[in-house]
């Protein structure tokens, strides 16, 4: 039979766990600031949140079908079909018949989603907040995020 080794925490590992716990506490706080300052700006354009992401996450040069457009928003397809309809209503895009399978729709950033989503790509990489910080703190904090994002949000599941 086995030895059972005992599982007690050491002083060590319950210094460790705080740190950690206070980290991704300090973490949020950040990611909480962030999306509050992004709000308000995609605000500004007359954009809601959820809105300002879609066209966020469209690239202007490859139509993408609806379908796609949910994947990479990880929502369920039948709320794409609202953000969908409320940026054609604005004229940000079109549904257009694939060239390929004209079955399927796919979605055309146009002219004027263009100019909107380059004003959206500038609210999202608003980086005011970390003013402060200088270009070696900056520089540490990029290699660490990075570090951590590869542990947890492989580069082609992170936000774009």
């Amino acid at each position: 039979m086995a030895q059972r080794i005992p599982t007690e925490a050491t002083p060590h590992a319950d210094a460790r766990a705080d740190l950690a716990g206070d980290a991704v506490r300090r973490i949020l706080h950040v990611a909480s600031a962030l999306r509050h300052r992004q709000d308000a700006g995609v605000a500004g354009l007359g954009l809601t949140p959820a809105v300002a992401r879609a066209l966020h996450v469209l690239d202007p040069d490859r139509p993408l079908p609806a379908r796609d457009l949910a994947e990479r928003l990880r929502c369920d397809r039948s709320n794409v079909t609202a953000l969908v309809d409320k940026l054609e209503q604005a004229g940000l895009v079109e549904r257009r018949a694939d060239p390929t399978d004209r079955r399927q729709k796919t979605l055309v950033v146009t002219g004027n989603g263009r100019r909107v989503r380059d004003r959206v790509q500038r609210v999202m990489s608003d980086s005011r907040l970390l003013d402060g910080l200088t270009d070696a703190e900056l520089a540490t904090l990029r290699e660490l995020v990075w570090k951590v994002a590869d542990g947890g949000c492989p580069e082609e599941h992170a936000v774009r």
